[in-house]
């Protein structure tokens, strides 16, 4: 019996549509705004989560970064402008921790605030924009160094400071093409230096653009503190051997590092310690905003739906007073009658919820296709959030119409003209 009234209620629902194509469309468009809304965005924002976990796995789940300050996030204030800077003999010290299978030492060219502001050239050609980059031989074991061809520099050259140096992918295709660049001899700055690598292209998190990383060029440190002997800020990278070991192993780092720097019991720590959990934290409170400004912009969508439906079916009611009537007389109850009204209004509201999820779909696969590339997937518990919310905003609002049918008294319906 209650299959059979949901049914009925269901037709008479899709007769009201039907009879009333603009006004219905016109009542649902606020639904079909709100859950287009959230697919959507949804998608984009479960696309680049994705991509950026990609990211972040490229970069090491089994990696530490121990910096002189905050590598992102926090403004420098002045106590972390005046902490020493770090040194190479920390980062050896740390190499010989239980747990830790090597580490890395890394410099950057800076020129004021602006990272890479330096050109390469190679036979009349010319690349802006270069990062450039010094390492220990050891940058091969410890980073992400997918090797296009040739290979990375030996501690041999690192001491006897060679002119040599490894290309990013980017900075390659600038100055060579699709031509072997290996032993060919490339100006930097004011000196020659021989190729011996070049480098595969680094993982993009955000949509299909180029990677900064790929328009680098890496030398030995040593070499690169002849190129730049003020830039001496020094970045230790902390490779352990397994991700189960990550809270032992940062305890251990922090504990030896603050034994090297001499840092009193009572201190705080004078470096930083940072993860890729500390990149996946950051990109978490920024996704978090985009939802909260998802759920809001929808939310407004779908309260202006939710009213539409509760008018329209205020409106149903007037018209089918006398039927009401009717039904009543002729022994109809007011559950009845409250459970028809109720389901009409959320029937309305789930085809609002279809029309969205279908329209929300369409609009992530045009998102993925357009140029700039943006790694939009569609978002399984969104849908069923949103087609959800949809239903229960048809429940909410068709209450009240639905009590007032179900309330009419008989005699007065019957009477109605």
């Amino acid at each position: 019996m209650a299959k059979g009234q949901t049914r009925e209620s269901v037709r008479m629902a899709l007769d009201t549509l039907r009879a009333n194509r603009l006004r219905s469309g016109l009542t649902i468009l606020g639904i079909v705004i709100g859950v287009t809304t959230v697919i959507t965005i949804s998608s984009v924002i479960n696309g680049i989560n994705i991509r950026v976990s990609d990211f972040v796995d490229s970069l090491g789940t089994n990696v530490f970064w121990v910096s002189r300050m905050p590598v992102m996030g926090v403004w420098p204030t002045a106590e972390m402008l005046a902490r020493r800077k770090l040194t190479l003999e920390e980062a050896t010290a740390l190499r010989s921790m239980p747990h830790v299978v090597d580490t890395d030492v890394e410099a950057d060219y800076q020129k004021g605030f602006e990272l890479g502001k330096v050109s390469a050239k190679y036979n009349g050609k010319k690349v802006s924009g270069s990062i450039l980059e010094g390492d220990t031989a050891d940058v091969g074991n410890v980073s992400d160094m997918p090797l296009r061809e040739g290979r990375i520099f030996t501690d041999g050259e690192d001491q006897r400071r060679a002119h040599v140096c490894v290309l990013g992918h980017d900075t390659w295709e600038a100055l060579f093409g699709d031509q072997s660049a290996v032993g060919k001899q490339i100006n930097v700055e004011t000196g020659l230096y021989t190729v011996i690598g070049v480098l595969d292209k680094h993982k993009q998190p955000f949509g299909s653009g180029k990677n900064p990383n790929d328009n680098s060029i890496y030398f030995p440190l040593n070499t690169f503190h002849n190129l730049h002997p003020e830039d001496d800020d020094l970045v230790i990278v902390v490779k352990f051997d397994r991700p189960q070991s990550k809270a032992l192993v940062e305890e251990e780092i922090r504990e030896k590092v603050r034994v090297l720097r001499r840092v009193k019991v009572q201190d705080d720590d004078d470096f930083e310690i940072f993860s890729t959990d500390s990149l996946t934290k950051l990109w978490g409170q920024l996704t978090g905003g985009l939802v909260l400004f998802m759920i809001a912009v929808s939310s407004v969508g779908l309260m202006v739906g939710g009213v539409g439906v509760m008018n329209i079916m205020l409106v149903s009611v007037t018209e089918r007073t006398r039927e009401i009537g009717v039904r009543k007389a002729i022994g109809a109850t007011q559950r009845t009658l409250l459970t028809q009204f109720t389901t009409e209004a959320v029937t309305l509201c789930a085809i609002g919820g279809v029309l969205g999820v279908v329209l929300g779909a369409a609009l992530t696969w045009i998102v993925y296709l357009l140029p700039i590339g943006l790694p939009a997937t569609l978002s399984t518990p969104w849908v069923l959030t949103g087609f959800s919310v949809s239903c229960a905003i048809g429940l909410l609002f068709g209450i009240y119409p639905a009590w007032k049918a179900a309330t009419l008294d008989p005699i007065e319906a019957l009477r109605y003209e």
